[in-house]
């Protein structure tokens, strides 16, 4: 008769999953399914375009959160009774393979979203908007460049994250000069932070005919993908209103009734006036049109400043990179910041990045802040 004993293991893995359950808060995301399926069940919902996109995109998200933590919660159940089936002699060899395959992939899966769970930073949960320039290395680095876009739409292909090609400068003789992509799932941005950074590769050119060795390198941006707001929702009490009379051209109506309007936007100190229309109440609807897209354009330049921040000064040279993929005279490759490394290069250029990532997202949290 087959002997297993997982109740260890299994025990650690149930003290995992109920700290992972705590810290994404299954009411909280149960409760905003509802919402936002309420939402997306508006007969005239799909009148407004964008946000019927916004809508159903959070809604997918989030249904699919949920259903991979009830889907770990079945397998844990579906787990002991397969031990329980090999140890009581209904299973055979099979049960117990079967088993033990089954342990190990929930351990896999609960570590990556353990990992999930530290990423609380403010715009962790977006999706993400990978930028890569080729580097110092000439031809090499442009294949390089291209080799890394392929290896990141790999991995979120594998995740089953949908992606979206924004833009590709290709290069004369071989790869790309740029690229950038979106990452389209919760929490694509915090996952894929820690691949920021200037990126190397040493291998034996295959675009030189000496066939000698070559140094290339690349930069990875990565940024939030910060929502672009087509409106801005003005409280009453952020602005003062003065009507005054109107003055220049314009008829009797004009230059004798308190027609025009000044609105004084408190929180920025921004001052609109209209006098060009007969009413007050029309004159006041359009200067509150143009506040709205005056503090729209500061809005984006803010956003601007944001994204600038979070790409950083990347330099793609000698000096500052962050992992060096080696493919001769070794395979190798190596985060320098974490030290994890991996002797083959071929599965991690296939997207098999989710170690790299995992230690990064742990260094990154176990890093003293500046």
């Amino acid at each position: 008769m087959i002997e297993l004993d997982f109740s260890e293991q299994i025990a650690a893995l149930r003290a995992t999953f109920g700290d992972i359950r705590s810290v994404i808060d299954i009411d909280r995301l149960r409760a905003d399914i509802a919402d936002l399926s309420e939402q997306a069940g508006v007969p005239d919902l799909w009148d407004d375009t964008e946000r019927a996109q916004k809508v159903t995109s959070a809604l997918s998200h989030r249904q699919s959160e949920l259903a991979r933590i009830e889907s770990i919660e079945r397998r844990l159940d579906d787990l002991e009774i397969l031990v329980e089936m090999a140890n009581e002699g209904q299973g055979d060899q099979d049960s117990a393979d079967e088993a033990t395959a089954e342990l190990k992939s929930i351990q896999k899966i609960l570590g990556e979203l353990e990992v999930q769970t530290l990423l609380n930073g403010e715009f962790d949960p977006r999706p993400a908007v990978i930028t890569i320039r080729a580097g110092a290395g000439g031809v090499d680095a442009a294949d390089f460049a291209e080799m890394l876009m392929r290896m990141y739409l790999r991995w979120a292909e594998q995740h089953k994250y949908p992606t979206s090609v924004l833009d590709v400068s290709y290069a004369e003789e071989a790869g790309i000069k740029s690229t950038t992509f979106e990452v389209d799932a919760p929490y694509a941005f915090g996952t894929l932070s820690v691949e920021a950074g200037t990126h190397r590769l040493v291998r034996m050119s295959p675009f030189n005919s000496a066939g000698k060795r070559q140094t290339s390198f690349a930069a990875v941006e990565v940024v939030p993908l910060i929502e672009q707001t087509e409106s801005v929702e003005i409280p009453d009490n952020d602005i003062r209103v003065d009507v005054f009379r109107s003055s220049g051209p314009g008829g009797q109506s004009v230059n004798t009734t308190d027609s025009a309007v000044r609105i004084t936007h408190l929180p920025t100190g921004i001052v609109v006036s209209c006098q060009n229309e007969k009413s007050q109440i029309q004159n006041r609807a359009a200067a509150m049109r143009v506040l709205q897209s005056r503090l729209l354009l500061v809005q984006r330049e803010q956003e601007a400043a944001t994204k600038k921040e979070f790409a950083g000064n990347i330099t793609a040279s000698w000096g500052d990179q962050m992992r060096s993929y080696v493919l001769a005279p070794y395979q190798m490759v190596k985060d320098l910041r974490t030290d994890y490394e991996v002797n083959n290069p071929t599965n991690v250029f296939d997207g098999d990045l989710d170690g790299f990532i995992a230690a990064g997202i742990r260094w990154r949290k176990q890093s003293p802040k500046d």
